[in-house]
């Protein structure tokens, strides 16, 4: 029986300490495969101060001799497989769960991977998941129960990704083109010149789409 995949809580970065989290949104960063927790917190500078960030590690690692971790196995029979995806994005709820009972909200960014999962979380907690932001992911296939809960009430989400971008095979560019239109309120761009990346243009994007998030009520 495979045991269920777990966040190790003492290997997440967080931008604040805990006397100064309580009360304010949660912003969670979700790095791709073969990476780690320290990969998209470097990014924090060019991010909105209002929100705390949390940079998670993903639970799998890569099989020999890949390095960093993943949160879902890319290769063999069931690469890329939805109930892997699945799996990974309840472990990251159970976390919040635990470690983030006290934010004003929370949402999730994610690259690549982790992009797929920022949309899988989306998709199994839409009432509690206040936006998603999706740097060179996809949106997985299948049906989930949220899934009818989105197409009511579309909440915002930011897919950026590169023309370039050869790493995310096309027929899941073509699924996630067709169902994040019906399932949310996109934001999408597609990057000339850029490949399986984020670029500072990508990134003045994402900051004026988090900032619209986190402006004040009524302004």
């Amino acid at each position: 029986m495979t045991t269920p995949p777990t966040i190790d809580p003492a290997a997440v970065l967080w931008s604040a300490p805990p006397a100064e989290r309580a009360g304010r949104p949660l912003l969670v960063l979700l790095h791709g495969y073969g990476s780690n927790e320290r990969d998209l917190f470097s990014l924090t500078s060019h991010l909105p101060t209002e929100p705390v960030i949390a940079a998670l590690r993903a639970p799998l690692t890569p099989p020999w001799p890949g390095q960093g971790y993943s949160w879902y196995a890319i290769e063999g029979l069931n690469g890329r497989d939805p109930g892997a995806l699945t799996a990974s994005a309840e472990a990251v709820l159970a976390w919040a769960d635990e470690h983030a009972t006290d934010a004003a909200s929370i949402a999730f960014l994610g690259f690549s991977q982790g992009g797929a999962m920022s949309l899988q979380l989306l998709r199994l907690a839409p009432e509690r998941v206040a936006f998603a932001v999706n740097l060179s992911g996809y949106a997985a296939g299948g049906e989930l129960p949220g899934d009818e809960v989105l197409a009511a009430t579309r909440p915002p989400v930011f897919w950026a990704r590169g023309a370039l971008d050869e790493v995310i095979p096309q027929s899941a560019i073509e699924h996630t083109a067709a169902w994040l239109p019906e399932h949310s309120d996109l934001s999408g761009r597609i990057y000339p010149g850029l490949d399986h990346a984020v670029s500072l243009e990508v990134l003045a994007d994402l900051r004026n789409f988090l900032a619209l998030r986190y402006a004040p009520k009524g302004s």
